[in-house]
């Protein structure tokens, strides 16, 4: 029985992800056949990812505020990942360097969402401080193959999707990861309020590890494109012990030639972007829980409402993106994301969290739509893997350093007073890409 309703959900989900695909939603010129397969496997692979999002993620943060967690320890869940990544964004940019992307890709996604399976059991084996720990040492042992994953799924988009066609793919995208995380929050709230603690977060759990599961599956069949993957040079070894830790070496090991091209302002831009954006991630669950009062299903309907917005905003994506431009259209939508905190800030009432996430979800469409397109057109065709390494570097020091420092600005200056600052910073970081990016 448990078989047969299995395989139901997962043919309602690929239903609605067809009828979508189907719709008016998006006008598109005749795709060629050899890049349709890759087409629908990147939209199923982030639809089920929006199945994850929508659950184990979503709700990751809010189990461990009910379970007593401190905004230190709810900062160190993304900032003990974010160590990780730091150590091993440039070692993972050469390996991939000279791996397929597609299977590598592949391999990482299904070493990492594996954690996903250990949350389940986290209530049945330890009490409630022990479970805050343990969360933070699985988060932290998951990014070891996220680092490469992170390093290398904008490399494979790059190669499996051609230029012409990445602002509509990238739109599609978001609409199905906004639909299956507003079906996933709203489901996943109403069984968190309907089941007992700790019962109902192991539910949620399950149904993120089994859209962890097929969200890898569909990367399984994403193929880099012959026509759009240049031949990667080969890295010569060092003929000598000496010669591998001279200075000059470890600086080509470490591609520090970068930081010398124009990338070196997207990098510094894309930093204060991200250290301002997660400023606030550990301050986000707290607030809602502790000062607003938020239950879980108002939590689910709210990121529902967030999604919703995310969903209307991606359907306008490609227009607007061949309008103003990647850089441009990034710029004012990370300015505009201040919106979110700074209303959050002033919110007292389970309505206004409502309003806010309708907005926030229209900010967040554009930036996420645009900011990876504007920065591949920055990056040579033959040198993804080193440059999105950077790029991850630069992300997971913005992720360490906001994450740790959200906690103490909180404390500091209070909640509310803490998300007014973010919201400037938040501000200033889009016109910074604008202007230097």
């Amino acid at each position: 029985m448990l078989t047969v309703r299995l395989s139901l959900t997962v043919s309602k989900y690929h239903n609605i992800i067809h009828i979508i695909l189907l719709t008016g939603l998006f006008r598109q010129a005749a795709v060629p056949p050899e890049y349709r397969n890759n087409f629908h496997h990147l939209y199923f692979d982030i639809a089920w990812f929006g199945v994850l999002s929508g659950s184990a993620v979503n709700f990751l943060n809010v189990y461990a505020t009910r379970l007593g967690a401190t905004g230190f320890q709810i900062g160190l869940i993304g900032a003990m990942s974010a160590v990780v990544s730091l150590l091993l964004a440039i070692p993972s940019g050469r390996w991939l360097q000279n791996r397929s992307t597609g299977k590598a890709m592949f391999w990482t996604s299904v070493f990492y969402r594996a954690g996903f399976f250990l949350f389940i059991f986290l209530p049945l084996l330890l009490n409630e401080s022990q479970q805050i720990i343990a969360i933070i040492v699985i988060t932290f042992i998951m990014a070891i193959p996220l680092t490469p994953l992170g390093v290398g799924f904008n490399a494979l988009f790059a190669e499996a999707v051609p230029n012409d066609h990445r602002a509509h793919v990238a739109g599609i995208r978001n609409v199905m990861f906004a639909l299956m995380f507003m079906l996933t929050s709203v489901i996943s709230g109403t069984i968190l309020d309907r089941v007992p603690f700790p019962i109902g977060y192991q539910i949620v759990f399950a149904i993120g590890a089994f859209g962890a599961a097929m969200s890898s599956y569909h990367l399984y069949f994403i193929q880099p494109l012959k026509t759009d993957s240049p031949a990667r040079p080969s890295q010569p070894a060092p003929d000598s012990v000496s010669q591998a830790f001279s200075p000059r070496n470890i600086s080509s090991i470490l591609r520090m030639d970068i930081w010398k091209t124009h990338f070196k302002n997207v990098l510094l831009t894309f930093f204060a972007f991200h250290f301002a954006q997660y400023l606030a991630v550990p301050i986000f669950p707290i607030y809602n829980v502790r000062v607003l009062q938020l239950t879980d299903n108002h939590l689910g309907i709210g990121t529902a409402c967030f999604y919703l917005t995310v969903l209307i905003g991606s359907t306008q994506l490609r227009r607007i993106a061949h309008r103003v431009g990647n850089k441009n259209l990034t710029g004012w939508s990370v300015a505009l994301m201040a919106v979110y905190p700074f209303l959050l800030s002033i919110s007292t009432q389970v309505w206004h969290f409502y309003g806010l996430s309708l907005i926030g979800g229209l900010t967040f469409a554009m930036t996420s739509g645009a900011y990876a397109n504007y920065m591949l057109e920055h990056i040579p065709a033959d040198d993804r893997p080193s440059h999105l390494a950077w790029y991850n570097v630069i992300l997971n020091a913005a992720i360490l350093i906001g994450s740790l420092v959200g906690p103490m600005l909180g404390d500091t200056l209070g909640l509310s007073q803490a998300l007014l600052v973010i919201a400037v910073l938040r501000f200033l970081s889009g016109l910074s890409i604008l202007k230097w990016g």
